[in-house]
């Protein structure tokens, strides 16, 4: 499954543990816990998808396991340690094909930041 988290593609085919297993192991968090934890996260590490993937990819297994139909995420910090309150959060079911695009580009070593922006975030904005 592809989990598009900000501007990178994630497969968590490539995750530590299975899907069974990460539901098994959160089962007891809320999506809206999960949401305070990545604000955290963000309010200190506001590339954290770039930064640091493997706490990227906990964050990104997480959301999946409360909310297995999300597979989009975008957290946006205003600041490089601010109050988590200020991290916004969205979250969204993206179209498979787009994903599979986002996820060729990303592999052809292409940014693909402002192709994330035009295909999802921006439109969901609209």
């Amino acid at each position: 499954m592809l989990f598009l988290l900000n501007d990178v593609v994630f497969d968590l085919e490539e995750a530590e543990f299975s899907a069974y297993e990460a539901a098994h192991r959160y089962r007891r968090l809320t999506l809206d816990f999960v949401e305070s934890l990545g604000a955290e996260l963000y309010a200190d590490y506001p590339r954290l998808q770039a930064t640091d993937p493997e706490r990227a990819m906990k964050l990104v297994t997480m959301i999946v396991a409360v909310a297995p139909r999300i597979n989009a995420a975008l957290f946006q910090s205003p600041a490089f340690g601010c109050d988590p309150k200020d991290v916004s959060a969205r979250f969204d079911r993206v179209r498979l094909d787009v994903l599979n695009e986002l996820r060729r580009e990303q592999n052809a070593g292409q940014g693909i930041v402002a192709l994330a922006n035009r295909e999802v975030w921006r439109r969901l904005a609209a």
